[in-house]
């Protein structure tokens, strides 16, 4: 399916299911999985949306678990970034880049004149910003 079909279908519990799989350690779930980890009162309304995204290519079911065949960057999920298992913003890596700048400039500066004070304004406003950001994709996570 092409990405404009996967973007409409990939909403609520399909993309909390998608997420999920997504963040597995070896990218392959089962129905209990998902039952418990999303509180679904019956396995089957997680096999509903495991085979949903079996239809839209993202998955396939091999022995009762269904295994992650292809990621998508769609709708929200284009504001996160996966490092191992763990999925995070796109703005924690440049968030922390700059903090760690910050830090490093405030361990250098000797003397406070006009540009250590723009240098410090300037890095406070970016780390903060960055941050805001980082904190606001964290709240729109699917689960």
């Amino acid at each position: 399916m092409n990405e404009k079909n996967v973007a409409a279908d990939l909403q609520g519990n399909t993309l909390r299911v998608y997420w999920i799989l997504l963040k597995a350690r070896d990218n392959s779930v089962g129905p209990r999985d998902i039952q418990r980890k999303l509180g679904f009162s019956s396995p089957n309304l997680a096999v509903h949306h495991l085979d949903k995204l079996v239809e839209l290519g993202l998955a396939e079911k091999i022995s009762g678990e269904y295994h992650l065949t292809r990621t998508v960057d769609v709708g929200v999920l284009k504001q996160f970034t996966k490092l191992g298992t763990m999925i995070v913003p796109r703005h924690v890596l440049y968030a922390s880049m700059w903090t760690t700048l910050l830090i490093f400039f405030l361990f250098q500066v000797t003397a406070i004149n006009f540009y250590s004070l723009f240098a410090l304004i300037f890095g406070f406003l970016g780390a903060g910003i960055l941050w805001y950001e980082t904190w606001r994709n964290w709240r729109t996570r699917p689960v």
